[in-house]
């Protein structure tokens, strides 16, 4: 209703602007799918800024019959591209229904910006409540006038399917359970839908893998040889210990960030295309040859050079000082930090040492890691804290009789523990109404990917299972 609203505010030559072209011959013409669209939405969908901006998105629409049915993703915290909708099983799955794929951008997200710049008052119309709106207002005209979003013909009143991976998998689930009369089903995998203040289940879960191959305890004692150094108060001692690991000088909380950020950059795909990839990039380091802080510290140092960092580069990356006022368009990661910050926390801290587990990371990362930048970064009106149990009061709360909803969770997932069916039961019952396939050997949204011809037997069936679910859904 907002959007109609908002579209009367604005010029005819405005709207036009932002309609796709169509062929001057007066047929239809289906475009590349590189082609980059744009669609209109208020700032605001809940009356505090009713100027509008251009949302981008694109399509492809090759096995597109009339009456087939339109599937809607979203990048989440990345910019549309090509690879969403000509090489995920999206694609896939329209070819078997003569379907179309439409990515659309998130707000904030790749050139989809509301507001002229990333301060915390422009952020304040980053809410979930907005974003949701936003992907809801184009389905309604996808649905109710296609000739304001396609440039061919298209059929008014096409099934919807709302579908994508981790956090644009929860906006599928979202999405179907908000708007059941626009969304008809959803594919959510790998949806993150359980969110916490402090999210040290993705550490502990990794420390799975590790003893799965087993390294944990090696990793553990390096971990804490590394922590009594960095909380000694000797700074000769803690320049040592950045030298080992390659880094630039940083405060010890800062380095602790950094590493750990290195060290998970095959974490979220510990398996994936047959290779072990937490195998090859850190346990294998834990040989016997050298002590474990030693074997740690040459897995970093291997990971900075394949990545070509620089010492500058990682001082971009860790110093937790640099751009807080930098407010300038196209930062992901400050978007996503204002989401943390505002929405929901999940903070990817250690495990306390209150809850007795043993840590995989420094127990410097912690809440005094991450929340100190929010009034940094977005000034005083942030809160202290982000009230995670409120959000998923609303947000989980309304998962729990939605309907038509398909889930899938690798069960080496790192953050399985975020999702429908963690390591220790479930959060939703498995049921034919919303069904839940848990993907044996799987990893991270490896379901909805590209697919190969090496992937596991329990990934191309949850496929299976999921595109007779769409079948059934979309008659």
């Amino acid at each position: 209703m907002r959007f109609a609203v908002s579209l009367s505010l604005i010029s005819i030559a405005a709207v036009a602007k932002c309609l796709p072209s169509l062929a001057t011959d007066g047929s239809s013409s289906i475009p590349p799918s590189s082609t980059v669209f744009q669609f209109s939405q208020p700032v605001d969908h809940f009356g505090l800024n009713d100027n509008v901006w251009q949302q981008q998105y694109q399509l492809n629409a090759t096995f597109y019959k009339p009456g087939g049915p339109i599937f809607v993703v979203t990048p989440g915290e990345s910019a549309v591209s090509n690879s969403l909708i000509d090489a995920s099983y999206f694609n896939n799955l329209a070819q078997e229904v003569n379907g179309m794929v439409v990515a659309v951008e998130h707000r904030f997200y790749g050139k989809s910006n509301p507001m002229p710049d990333l301060s915390g008052s422009s952020l304040k119309y980053h809410t979930i409540d907005n974003v949701l709106e936003d992907f809801a207002s184009f389905i309604r005209a996808a649905r109710s006038t296609p000739s304001d979003v396609f440039p061919f013909t298209v059929s008014p009143n096409s099934k919807i399917i709302f579908g994508g991976g981790s956090y644009a998998g929860a906006i599928a689930a979202w999405m179907r359970a908000k708007y059941p009369s626009l969304v008809d089903a959803a594919w959510a995998s790998s949806a993150v839908v359980q969110y916490r203040l402090e999210n040290y289940q993705l550490e502990q879960s990794w420390g799975k893998h590790l003893a799965a191959l087993g390294c944990a305890s090696e990793m553990n004692q390096a971990v804490n040889q590394l922590d009594d150094v960095l909380l000694s108060n000797n700074q000769t001692a803690i320049d040592e210990i950045q030298s080992l690991f390659g880094t630039p000088s940083l405060t010890p909380r800062d380095f602790a960030g950094l590493i750990t950020s290195l060290i998970g950059v095959d974490a979220m795909y510990p398996n994936f295309e047959g290779i072990d990839y937490t195998q090859s990039s850190v346990c294998s380091y834990f040989d016997g040859q050298r002590s474990n802080l030693d074997s740690f510290a040459q897995a970093v140092r291997d990971t900075i050079n394949n990545l070509g960092l620089t010492q500058q580069a990682m001082t971009q990356m860790a110093d937790t000082t640099l751009n807080w006022h930098n407010y300038a368009l196209g930062q992901s990661g400050r978007v996503w930090y204002y989401q943390e910050c505002a929405w929901y926390g999940n903070w990817q801290v250690t495990a306390p040492e209150s809850t007795g587990l043993a840590p995989y990371h420094s127990r410097l990362v912690d809440l005094t890691y991450y929340e100190p930048n929010c009034k940094n970064k977005f000034g005083s009106d942030m809160p202290e804290h982000a009230d995670s149990d409120g959000f998923n009061q609303k947000w989980f709360g309304m998962l729990k009789n939605a309907t038509n909803i398909y889930y899938t969770v690798g069960s080496l997932d790192l953050w399985r523990g975020s999702t429908v069916i963690p390591w220790d039961g479930e959060y939703l019952p498995n049921t034919d109404a919303s069904p839940i396939y848990l993907m044996d050997g799987a990893t991270h949204s490896q379901d909805v990917a590209h697919p190969w011809s090496v992937d596991l037997e329990s990934v191309k069936d949850a496929r299976n299972v999921g595109l007779a679910l769409i079948k059934k859904w979309i008659v």
